[in-house]
């Protein structure tokens, strides 16, 4: 994972935004385009707000990029990701009717387009088997995090991954922070021992809470909780997965590693204003990793209206401390002095520079082991024991079984109860292995 890391980072460092002709005539560069033609032809698979934003900051980009369809569970969805695109690049949108797809296996379709790159914006939990679909077909990708909900989720991605790299497919993931100057410079220091040794650190994803969308008349069981996925912990992975994933993944890439087990607590008193008929994931967690060398990551998340509201980290070293988004305190205290970029941004920048000029990068790998570092928190929460690492890898549970088959009508893994109610687990009796 490092080693994947460090070139990539090697190349944003030397490398800038426009590519060169000469990169554009090169036999790679060729390779991954259609036809040998310079122009990127993508298509987006979820058509929400990440999946419209990475579109519109793929087009943002230098490279000659078109989008040629799109796919989501939601039709009208769709049509309002396209109109607000071609609002701002008409001439980069190329979608008519025929290439919009819909319902829960239209990712297909879409993948099957003519394209060069694929980007997936869906809820957590289909991710794993439409990654799965593009490397087989040989596509580029762009996916969001987190990349799955559970365990065989997370190592269906790592056996694609593996694919991809044999395939030398561009992977890039949407955690943004490794690509912001602030970061990389900071994060590079630390491990140049600017703080001494990492001793412990602390990570916080403290917000005031989600979004909701009422059931509406005739709506099935499987849109309803489609339509409000971040909600139910099959589709969505908990709050720690799908916002604090970020801050995890820091942690980890400042330790180089990932932990080894987790002892963490949490409860959902507050969310929804406690109503379980309308959601069933947690409003808090805590967490306490340990590292293989015995040290320790603290994490917060929380979703409280009300009150403290903080995200970011911070590292304790031998010699000082550093907020890793750009500050180093201590005898080689230092602070970020660059230009601050928009990560969202940047990360389609270096992709598409990359692509155009044939510069293959892959961070898959490290894309679904900081999403299992959440996963590991979650169910550390969920059960109140201390989880191991390699045996939830190995034996975790399935949150989704039969996910490939699932339709808009079907029934979802989670049901309500005859009382409205969805079940939601309970320390010192939810089984992470059942």
């Amino acid at each position: 994972m490092m080693q994947n890391d460090s070139t990539r980072r090697g190349f944003l460092k030397t490398s800038t935004i426009a590519a060169t002709g000469a990169a554009l005539s090169s036999s790679v560069a060729r390779t991954a385009h259609a036809a040998g033609s310079d122009e990127i032809r993508f298509v987006v698979v979820g058509c929400g707000g990440r999946g419209t934003g990475a579109a519109m900051q793929i087009m943002n980009t230098k490279g000659n990029t078109k989008l040629v369809a799109v796919a989501d569970a939601f039709g009208d969805k769709a049509e309002r990701s396209i109109k607000s695109l071609a609002n701002k690049h008409k001439d980069k949108v190329d979608v008519p009717k025929e290439r919009i797809f819909t319902g829960l296996d239209a990712y297909k379709q879409a993948i099957d387009v003519d394209c060069d790159l694929v980007v997936i914006a869906t809820p957590p939990g289909f991710k794993p088997q439409q990654f799965e679909y593009a490397v087989n077909k040989g596509r580029h990708i762009f996916m969001e995090k987190p990349v799955a909900v559970d365990a065989p989720g997370v190592r269906r991605v790592l056996k694609s991954v593996e694919e991809s790299k044999k395939k030398n497919l561009m992977v890039g993931i949407g955690l943004q922070r490794r690509h912001e100057p602030q970061y990389i410079e900071t994060i590079d220091r630390i491990h140049n021992g600017a703080i001494g040794d990492v001793i412990a650190q602390r990570v916080y994803w403290n917000g005031n809470g989600i979004w909701y969308r009422p059931k509406t008349e005739g709506q099935s069981e499987m849109a309803f909780q489609c339509n409000n996925w971040y909600h139910f912990n099959w589709i969505c992975g908990d709050q720690i997965c799908e916002q604090h994933i970020h801050n995890l993944d820091v942690g980890c890439w400042v330790k180089g590693s990932y932990p080894v087990e987790c002892n963490g607590m949490g409860g959902r008193e507050m969310r929804m204003g406690g109503d379980a008929t309308k959601s069933q994931i947690f409003d808090h967690t805590f967490c306490e990793y340990t590292f293989s060398d015995g040290t320790k990551m603290f994490s917060q998340g929380r979703h409280l209206g009300g009150s403290w509201t903080h995200v970011g980290e911070a590292v304790h070293g031998s010699k000082g401390t550093a907020d890793p988004s750009g500050s180093i305190t201590g005898p080689n205290a230092w602070k970020f002095s660059g230009q601050r970029l928009n990560g969202h941004q940047q990360e389609q920048h270096d992709l598409i520079e990359a692509l155009m000029a044939g510069e293959i990068y892959n961070e898959g790998e490290y894309g679904a082991k900081s999403t299992f570092t959440a996963i590991l928190g979650r169910e550390a929460c969920y059960s109140g024991k201390v989880i191991k690492w390699d045996q939830l890898l190995a034996e975790g549970k399935d949150l989704c079984p039969g996910i490939d088959e699932y339709t808009i009508d079907s029934d979802p893994p989670t049901m309500p109860g005859e009382d409205g109610k969805y079940p939601h687990p309970v320390p010192g009796k939810y089984n992470p292995f059942a």
